[in-house]
C-alpha cells in the first residue's frame, strides 16, 4: 500500500498542537505519516524552527507511537502550504485557524484563501481537543449543489475508519421544485452510506433561516464530532453558500472541526486519504 502522508501546518501555539492531536488519531486509523511544517519568512529563523519542530516530532513519536517526519521552509503560507502538499504527496491537511479574532497564524478568512486553490482536502480545526473516539458522529449538510454528493464518498470514507454514524441535513426549502431535488439529494445520501454499512440519520433543518447557524446547532445538538462541506465559493446559491458559508462554518463558535473538500475540479481524487 502506499504510504499515506498527513501534512500539519504549526506556528507553535495551541491550534498548532490541537491541529497534530488530530493528525495522530487519522494517522493511527489510516496508518499513515504525520508530516509537520513550519514556515518561516526569514532563513535566520530557520535553526530555531528546525529545532523547535525536532522536539515535537520526538514527542510525539514517543507518546503516540506513530510516524512523524518535520518540514521547515522560507516563504509564505498561501503559496507553500499546498506546495508542499503536492510535493509529499499528501492526502489530507490538517491545520488550526485562530478563529476570526485575533493577529496570530491564520484566522477564518485566511484560513479559507489557503483552502480555496488546495487539491488536497483540509480538516480545520480550533483550540477545542479531540475526543479520543475521533469523529463519531459526522455532520454532513447537503443543498441543491451537484457537487455536494461527491463529498459523500470521503465521509463514507472516514465513517468506516471511525466507525463514524454520519448525518445528513439539507436547508428546509418552501419551493416544492427545490424541495423535491433537495429530497432527492438526501435520498440519494441516504443510500449511498447504506450499501457501505454506514449508520445515519437525515433531518431537515428547521425554519427558513440562515443554514449555516442551522446546520451548527443541529451538530451540537448531537455533539458532533466533524461537519463536512464541499467548497463552493464560486458558486453562491440563494444565499446559503460562498465565501461567507464556509468561513462561518470553519469558524464556528462550538469550535466543531470542519473538513472541507474542494470539487472535482480543483480536488484531485487519487490523493483521497483512503488511496491504498
Amino acid at each position: 500500500m502506499n504510504e499515506k502522508k498527513i501534512l500539519v501546518p504549526t506556528d507553535f501555539t495551541r491550534v498548532g498542537d490541537t491541529a497534530i492531536d488530530h493528525a495522530v488519531l487519522m494517522a493511527r486509523q489510516i496508518k499513515g505519516t504525520i508530516y509537520i511544517l513550519h514556515i518561516v519568512d526569514d532563513k535566520k529563523l530557520l535553526s530555531e524552527a528546525k529545532l523547535k519542530l525536532q522536539e515535537i516530532a520526538e514527542d510525539v513519536k514517543i507518546k503516540y507511537k506513530v510516524d512523524v517526519k518535520t518540514v521547515v521552509r522560507i516563504g509564505n503560507i498561501f503559496e507553500d502550504i499546498d506546495s508542499v502538499a503536492n510535493e509529499i504527496d499528501a492526502v489530507l491537511i490538517i491545520m488550526g485557524t485562530h478563529g476570526l479574532r485575533g493577529m496570530q497564524f491564520i484566522t477564518g478568512s485566511r484560513a479559507l484563501k489557503i483552502v480555496t486553490d488546495s487539491s488536497v482536502p483540509f480538516i480545520i480545526v480550533q483550540e477545542k481537543g479531540i475526543r479520543d473516539h475521533g469523529y463519531a458522529d459526522i455532520v454532513v449538510p447537503l443543498d441543491l449543489h451537484k457537487e455536494t454528493k461527491q463529498k459523500l464518498g470521503i465521509v463514507a470514507d472516514i465513517a468506516a475508519y471511525f466507525h463514524s454514524k454520519v448525518h445528513l441535513i439539507i436547508p428546509d426549502e418552501s419551493d416544492e421544485h427545490f424541495r423535491k431535488q433537495l429530497e432527492r439529494n438526501i435520498n440519494y445520501g441516504k443510500q449511498f452510506l447504506a450499501e457501505r454499512g454506514i449508520e445515519c440519520t437525515a433531518t431537515v433543518a428547521e425554519g427558513s433561516g440562515n443554514f449555516v447557524k442551522q446546520v451548527i446547532k443541529h451538530a451540537t445538538i448531537i455533539d458532533a464530532d466533524l461537519i463536512t462541506i464541499m467548497n463552493l465559493y464560486e458558486n453562491s446559491l440563494m444565499g446559503m453558500l460562498g465565501g461567507s458559508y464556509e468561513q462561518q462554518m470553519i469558524t464556528n463558535e462550538p469550535q466543531i472541526p470542519v473538513m472541507v473538500v474542494n470539487p472535482v475540479e480543483v480536488y484531485v481524487m487519487n490523493k483521497s486519504v483512503f488511496a491504498s
